[in-house]
C-alpha cells in the first residue's frame, strides 16, 4: 500500500515538475516573442493585417466613402497577397512610431523616406520609389537660388519628418535659417497655406509636390534641397519575418506590374502639365462649369458615371466652350463627329444639352465593347482611349500586343502598342490603318488630371455616380 502510495506520489510530482517546465518555457516563449515578434504568423492567424499611415493626398484619405491614396493601394494589394483582410490606422503623423512599437499595428506605409534618425526605432524594407526634398513658394515671392541663399528665410514643416531633420543640419552647417514647427498637419495643406500666401515658405518631397501643384497652381517648386531619397515601408525592429514578406511582396508587386500600374495612377502624368493651363482649368470650373454642370450630373447618373469624370472630358474636348470646333470638323461641347451624331441621334452638335448627352452616350457604348475587362478602371481607360481614337484603332493597337505578347487588358500595354500605329511597319497590316497613337495616350492622362482635380474639389459633394473609374 505504501508502494503504490509512494509510486503515485512520485508520478504526481513528476507531472507538477513536467506542468511547471511548460508553465516556465511558454513564459520564456512569450518573452521571447515581445522582444522579437512573429508578426506573419499572427496576421496569418487572425486573418488582419494592420497598416499604420497618415491621412493625406499621398498616402490614404476617403473620397465618397471609398479610401483611396497610394500607400492604400498598394497596402491593399499586399493584404491581397498575405490573402487577408486590410485594417487602417491613422493615430496622427507623430504617433506613427510609437503605435508601431507598441503592437497597435504591423507596419508604417505613409511615404517614408530612410533616414539615420528613423533607422533607430524602425526596420526598413527595400526602397519602392525615389524623391527628393524641393522648395515650394507661391509664384509671388522670390525664391531661393541655392541652399546657402536659405538664409533668413522661415520655413513651416511638421515636427519629425525627414525635412525637419534636414533643416536642423542645414541650420547647424552655418547657415541661419528658421522654421516653425506643426504636429500632425499633412504637408499639402502646408503647401495650401503656401497657395493662399498665409505662409511663404514650405518643403515637400518631390512626388507631393507635383501632386499638389494640381490643386494648387499658384505654388512653384524651387531648389532641392537634398540628395535623392528613397521611400520604403517601415516594421519594428529586429521583425525580421515581417520585413522579409514585405519585401517579397514589393518584388512580386515590380515584376507583375501592380506597383508600375499604381505609381501611373497617381504620378505618371504630373510632369508634363503646363502649370498656366491647370490654373486656366482652375479658373474655369469657376467661370464655365456651372453653366454645364447640373446638365453633366443628370446625364452621367443615367448611365452610371461619375459626374466629375465625364466633365473632365468635356473640358478636355471644349474648355467647355460650346461653339468649339477641331481642325477635323468635329464640335461642340463634346466634340462629337457628324456620323456619331447621327448614330447617337442628335441633330445639333452645337446644342450643350444634345452635345453632352451625345457624348456620354457613346462613351457608354465603347464601355459596354470592353466587358470582358474585368478590373473597371482599366475599362475605363479603354473606353476613352476609344472616344477619342476610335475604337477601330484600339482593337488594332491589341492586335499587336496579342503579336508581341503582353496583357491585352492593361493600359500599360495600350502605350505601348498605340503609338506603334504611327509607324509604318505596323500600320501597313492593321485593319483601320495609321493613326496618331501618341494622342490618345495625352488624352487619357490628361482627363484623369482634370478627374482628379474635380475629385479633391469636391471631396464634400454627395451626388457622385460611380462606375468604371474608382476602384
Amino acid at each position: 500500500m505504501k508502494k503504490i502510495f509512494l509510486k503515485n506520489f512520485i508520478l504526481l510530482n513528476l507531472l507538477l515538475l513536467c506542468l511547471i517546465f511548460v508553465i516556465i518555457a511558454i513564459l520564456i516563449k512569450n518573452q521571447n516573442l515581445g522582444n522579437t515578434p512573429d508578426t506573419i504568423e499572427r496576421i496569418r492567424q487572425t486573418g488582419k493585417l494592420r497598416l499604420i499611415t497618415a491621412n493625406s493626398l499621398n498616402t490614404y484619405y476617403y473620397y465618397e466613402d471609398q479610401p483611396t491614396g497610394f500607400e492604400y493601394d498598394l497596402a491593399m494589394e499586399f493584404a491581397k497577397y498575405l490573402n487577408v483582410e486590410l485594417d487602417v490606422v491613422t493615430p496622427g503623423w507623430n504617433n506613427m512610431f510609437s503605435y508601431l512599437n507598441q503592437g497597435k499595428g504591423d507596419f508604417i506605409a505613409a511615404g517614408l523616406a530612410i533616414t539615420k534618425e528613423r533607422l533607430e526605432h524602425a526596420d526598413f524594407s527595400i526602397p519602392y520609389m525615389t524623391i527628393q526634398q524641393r522648395v515650394i513658394y507661391h509664384n509671388l515671392v522670390f525664391a531661393p537660388r541655392n541652399v546657402e541663399d536659405l538664409i533668413f528665410r522661415t520655413f513651416h514643416i511638421r515636427r519629425g519628418t525627414s525635412y525637419h531633420s534636414r533643416l536642423e543640419k542645414i541650420k547647424t552647417s552655418g547657415i541661419d535659417i528658421n522654421y516653425i514647427l506643426h504636429d500632425n498637419i499633412p504637408t499639402e495643406e502646408l503647401i495650401s497655406m503656401v497657395n493662399d500666401r498665409q505662409i511663404r515658405f514650405t518643403i515637400a518631397d518631390s512626388n507631393i509636390a507635383l501632386l499638389s501643384q494640381r490643386y494648387y497652381p499658384d505654388i512653384r517648386i524651387g531648389i532641392p534641397i537634398q540628395e535623392k531619397e528613397s521611400l520604403a515601408w517601415a516594421a519594428r525592429k529586429n521583425d525580421d519575418n515581417m520585413i522579409i514578406e514585405i519585401n517579397r511582396f514589393l518584388l512580386y508587386a515590380n515584376e507583375n506590374g501592380i506597383l508600375i500600374n499604381l505609381i501611373e495612377k497617381y504620378y505618371d502624368n504630373t510632369h508634363d502639365f503646363d502649370i498656366y493651363e491647370l490654373k486656366k482649368f482652375h479658373q474655369r470650373l469657376e467661370t464655365r462649369l456651372p453653366k454645364y454642370k447640373k446638365l453633366i450630373m443628370e446625364e452621367s447618373k443615367k448611365y452610371g458615371f461619375d459626374w466629375r469624370l465625364v466633365a473632365a472630358v468635356v473640358y478636355q474636348e471644349s474648355h467647355f466652350n460650346p461653339n468649339a470646333k477641331s481642325f477635323t470638323n468635329v464640335r461642340g461641347l463634346m466634340q462629337v463627329t457628324r456620323e456619331t451624331a447621327q448614330e447617337m441621334g442628335i441633330t445639333n452638335r452645337n446644342n450643350p444639352t444634345q452635345s453632352i448627352r451625345a457624348g456620354i452616350k457613346y462613351l457608354d457604348k465603347m464601355y459596354q465593347r470592353f466587358s470582358h475587362i474585368e478590373d473597371n478602371y482599366q475599362r475605363m481607360l479603354f473606353s476613352l482611349a476609344s472616344y477619342n481614337v476610335g475604337y477601330g484603332h484600339v482593337l488594332d493597337a491589341l492586335k499587336i500586343a496579342q503579336e508581341k505578347g503582353l496583357d491585352p487588358t492593361t493600359w500599360q500595354t495600350l502605350k505601348t502598342t498605340l503609338p506603334l500605329l504611327s509607324k509604318s511597319r505596323y500600320f501597313k497590316t492593321s485593319k483601320y490603318g495609321y493613326a496618331r497613337g501618341w494622342e490618345p495616350i495625352h488624352y487619357v492622362e490628361r482627363i484623369l488630371t482634370y478627374f482628379d482635380i474635380l475629385k479633391q474639389k469636391t471631396r464634400s459633394s454627395k451626388l457622385t455616380y460611380f462606375r468604371g473609374i474608382e476602384k
